[in-house]
């Protein structure tokens, strides 16, 4: 399941952070949960996902119950991760999947899951030597592969991050999830035209959700191309919360001083 926005001001303040990091050629850092800033990190979406946060609150609680019947039971604990993931609920779902990695600690699918809630609690150090022991070179795993590379990239270490992103599209070409995560990335190292290509291949795929679109929005307004930028804003966004976000790429454009197209790195 995606992240639900019930406050669309997050959108705004998300674009905002992520262009000053552009601007300023900063490290990589996670906005709003670490999993909008890597769609691998976030819970996969599926067709049964809930669309509100009251349904997505509602689906959580149901997770609640069904794992205090058997909490460190694996699909239970992983459930109830994900929902308290979405939610924002970063140190919750470490201690639910910290549960199950006790339970079963060679476990891989747990300990992908673990390392995921930990990267967006932001325990870096910990989620990537967990995600280490979640991947093993016999059984890659595209999901663990693309957390990888977004705990590489927040930890600074931008060209192991690229690496990742390679490995995880081999897996699955064209996932979405991979795509962004590296078209961010790339953003933030001030590579905005290699970003577009792959924010534009990522919003493609019908898995594609609003993080994914808004990343693409937002590299096409640090781009100069406000229009479009505007434009593909209004799919999960109201035109006056879009025309905000874009208005808010331009103002810090403006304060820094720096040139409408930014030099490639």
């Amino acid at each position: 399941m995606t992240p639900v926005r019930s406050d669309l001001r997050r959108f705004a303040v998300r674009a905002a952070v992520a262009a000053a990091l552009v601007l300023a050629g900063a490290a990589l850092v996670g906005c709003e949960t670490f999993g909008d800033t890597t769609g691998s990190i976030r819970p996969a979406a599926t067709a049964a996902s809930p669309s509100t946060e009251t349904d997505l609150r509602a689906y959580a609680e149901a997770c609640h119950a069904r794992y205090d019947r058997d909490p460190g039971e694996k699909s239970a604990s992983i459930e109830y991760a994900q929902a308290l993931r979405s939610l924002a609920r970063t140190s919750e779902a470490v201690a639910v999947m910290q549960a199950a990695a006790v339970r079963a600690p060679k476990d891989e699918e747990v300990l992908g899951e673990y390392g995921k809630a930990l990267a967006d609690a932001g325990e870096l150090a910990q989620a990537k030597d967990v995600l280490t022991r979640a991947d093993t070179p016999d059984n890659p795993k595209w999901d663990v592969l693309s957390a990888q590379g977004a705990v590489a990239d927040r930890m600074g270490d931008h060209e192991a991050a690229m690496q990742f992103y390679r490995d995880a599209l081999k897996i699955a070409p064209d996932e979405p999830g991979v795509l962004t995560n590296m078209g961010l990335s790339l953003a933030l190292a001030k590579r905005l035209p290699e970003a577009e290509r792959a924010l534009r291949q990522a919003a493609l795929s019908p898995k594609a959700g609003a993080t994914t679109r808004g990343d693409l929005a937002l590299v096409l307004a640090l781009e100069g191309k406000y229009a479009e930028a505007e434009k593909i804003g209004e799919t999960d966004l109201s035109p006056e919360a879009a025309r905000a976000n874009v208005e808010a790429v331009k103002r810090i454009v403006a304060r820094g001083g720096v040139p409408r197209e930014l030099p490639s790195g």
